[in-house]
């Protein structure tokens, strides 16, 4: 059984999902989004694929640990997502994930037109692995 996790955009959803032991992250894709339905039924696919147990989102808070309008849109897909998929979903505070996504791509020397066409992956990379962290830490 594994925990997938999400990085949800308005045009993206960035998917890893953690090996057998939920020690280590690793990117699956970067889901174009077209429609809910098309959206859902592409990560229920993936879930099969993995063994998917639980889920988390990313929750992109304000840097003031508020939630804004992106993290309203996010709660909405969440909302819409468990009326089709039946998995416990966590969220995780995803403030700067993308910002170390994009460190760690441009550490590994990975070029803009790269970068772009991965960095909503590694962004939910960044979120899973420390969820994992933190369960590694609680035990």
């Amino acid at each position: 059984m594994r925990i997938m996790s999400l990085d949800v955009g308005s045009r993206t959803i960035g998917v890893a999902c953690s090996d057998a032991l939920l020690m280590t992250a690793q990117g699956i894709e970067t889901v174009r989004r077209t429609s809910l339905e098309k959206d859902f039924n592409r990560l229920k696919e993936i879930i099969a694929e993995y063994e998917v147990h639980e889920i988390v989102v990313g929750m992109p808070k304000n840097m003031n640990g508020t939630k804004g309008e992106r993290a309203e849109k996010t709660e909405e897909f969440v909302e819409k997502m468990k009326e089709v998929i039946d998995l416990p979903v966590a969220f995780w505070d995803e403030r700067l994930s993308t910002v170390m996504a994009e460190r760690q791509l441009i550490a590994a020397d990975v070029s803009r037109k790269k970068r772009k066409s991965v960095i909503d992956k590694m962004a939910a990379v960044v979120i899973l692995q420390g969820y994992l962290d933190r369960l590694q830490h609680m035990k």
